[in-house]
């Protein structure tokens, strides 16, 4: 009657409302909707694959937008170099991409670490109120750890 995933994914919806995680919810209800149509066997293993890559789209797009709307402009770029806190980020950026890139390989090699971080992102926000940005800096974070661990082994 219940199988094993679905179990989890109620569990997880049940989290994820407790701690008012939309994203998280969101997630979960199109996970079952799949698999209450049946459509869980094609879909499943093509957002696997696929579903990273979309995500950073998306989260792409979300930061160019206002480039694109004309509301950051070049006379805001070269504003921002005066600024220490500017160049604070700027460094910041970078660091996060490259955790990111360790964060896509991680998981591309090692799916299963998926579960532990949505677990402690989903603790995070339920407890300390933190805020979900997601596996994929978690993997990175992860990534240059388990590397770093590695190096010292």
């Amino acid at each position: 009657m219940f199988s094993e995933s679905l179990l989890f994914l109620l569990l997880l919806l049940v989290i994820g409302l407790i701690a008012k995680n939309s994203s998280l919810m969101i997630a979960i209800a199109v996970l079952l909707l799949l698999k209450a149509g049946g459509l869980e066997a094609k879909s499943f293993s093509f957002i696997q694959s696929k579903g990273i890559n979309w995500g950073v789209t998306l989260i792409t797009i979300a930061v160019l937008a206002p480039i694109a709307s004309g509301d950051i402009g070049f006379k805001d770029l070269t504003a921002s170099f005066k600024s220490p806190y500017a160049w604070v980020a700027l460094i910041s950026g970078v660091l996060v991409a490259l955790l990111a890139k360790g964060g896509v390989k991680l998981l591309a090699d090692d799916p299963q670490i998926t579960t532990a971080l949505v677990l402690g992102t989903i603790l995070s926000v339920s407890i300390f109120k933190g805020v979900a940005v997601g596996p994929l800096i978690g993997a990175g974070i992860a990534y240059t750890a388990m590397k770093v661990f590695g190096f010292f082994s």
